[in-house]
């Protein structure tokens, strides 16, 4: 489906010509640049940024906090995925997190720390190959 340039769910801001799939949660406060690629299922909480060029494969999944609570304080951290990069299908990306400008991440990596430009990230935990 695409979505053209508009506050669609809520306070997200999406660019132009971006493709999403079915049954995609977008939180308050994400930024998805252009011309990105959302497959079906993803999840993306508040304060994740997609630049311009970013393909999320299906079923991948965002964390913006480092310590849930179900009740209390919890403290919403930022993740950045940079130009160009592609995240693979199943992959989780913890929160606090930035994936560099056309880097890969494969099919079920957990990524726990900032992967550099270019590079392709595997495994759980998610390690440069």
């Amino acid at each position: 489906m695409k979505i053209p340039y508009q506050n669609f769910w809520g306070k997200q801001k999406i660019g132009k010509g971006c493709n999403f799939g079915a049954f995609i949660d977008i939180g308050d406060g994400v930024v998805i640049g252009d011309n990105c690629k959302i497959e079906a299922f993803v999840f993306i909480p508040p304060g994740v940024t997609l630049e311009n060029s970013v393909f999320i494969g299906p079923h991948v999944c965002f964390t913006n906090d480092k310590h849930p609570r179900a009740k209390g304080k919890w403290k919403i951290l930022k993740t950045l995925v940079k130009r160009g990069a592609s995240i693979g299908a199943d992959a989780t990306i913890l929160s606090g997190i930035t994936i560099g400008s056309n880097a890969t991440i494969g099919s079920g990596a957990v990524v726990t720390k900032d992967v550099p430009d270019n590079e392709t990230w595997v495994g759980n935990p998610a390690k440069k190959i």
